[in-house]
C-alpha cells in the first residue's frame, strides 16, 4: 500500500498460496485471499504463484483471475521455472510450470461451475436441499428450483463417485475445492 500511495506501485507479486501462522495479526488467511483482494484494489498489478498446490480445479480458479500471470510449481525446477516466469511477466506473457500447462489443456468431461461451488457450500454447512433453493432464489442465483437443486447434486454425487452427500462434501473438501 504505502509503494501505491507514494505512486511507486509494483509491477510484480510472487505469492505462496499457503501461509505459516505466527505471532502476527494476518490479515489474509492465504495466498488466494491476497490475490483476490489485490485484485480488487491493484487491478494492473501481475501476480506469479509459487506454490506446492497440485489440486487441478483450485488452480484453475485461481488463474481464472485476470492478474494471475504465472504459476509456478515449487520442485527441483521450481526457482530455474521462477526465473522464467518473471522474465515471461516482464514481456507481458503468461507462464505455468509444464506439469499444469499439460494438466490445464487436458479437457475434462465435466467442468465445476461457480453455481456447483455454491451448492456445495450450502451443502457443507448442513442446508437442506429445499432451504438451498429458496436461499438460491433469495440471492437471484439460478437455477434455484428445487428440482434444479436436486439434478445437480445428483450429477456431482456420480461425478465424484459419492455414495451420499457428507462424502461428496467430505471428498471436494479434500480436493480443495470448497
Amino acid at each position: 500500500k504505502k509503494a501505491y500511495q507514494a505512486n511507486e506501485p509494483f509491477d510484480l507479486l510472487i505469492t505462496d498460496l499457503s501461509f505459516k501462522t505466527d505471532h502476527r495479526d494476518e490479515k489474509f488467511k492465504s495466498g488466494e485471499d491476497l490475490i483476490v483482494k489485490l485484485q480488487e484494489e491493484h487491478p494492473g498489478l501481475k501476480i506469479i504463484v509459487y506454490s506446492v498446490e497440485d489440486r487441478l480445479q483450485k488452480i484453475r480458479r485461481i488463474i481464472g483471475n485476470e492478474n494471475v500471470v504465472g504459476f509456478v510449481c515449487k520442485g527441483r525446477r521450481g526457482l530455474i521455472e521462477l526465473s522464467e516466469a518473471v522474465i515471461k511477466a516482464s514481456e507481458s506473457k503468461t507462464y505455468f510450470s509444464p506439469s499444469i500447462a499439460l494438466a490445464l489443456r487436458q479437457k475434462s468431461n465435466f467442468e465445476i461451475l461457480d453455481y456447483d461451488i455454491h451448492l456445495l457450500k450450502q451443502l457443507s454447512l448442513g442446508h437442506s436441499q429445499e432451504f438451498i433453493s429458496s436461499y438460491f432464489k433469495e440471492q437471484h442465483i439460478s437455477p434455484s428450483s428445487l428440482s434444479s437443486v436436486e439434478k445437480r447434486l445428483n450429477k456431482l454425487r456420480i461425478q465424484f463417485n459419492a455414495n451420499n452427500a457428507i462424502h461428496l462434501v467430505s471428498i471436494v473438501k479434500d480436493l480443495g475445492l470448497i
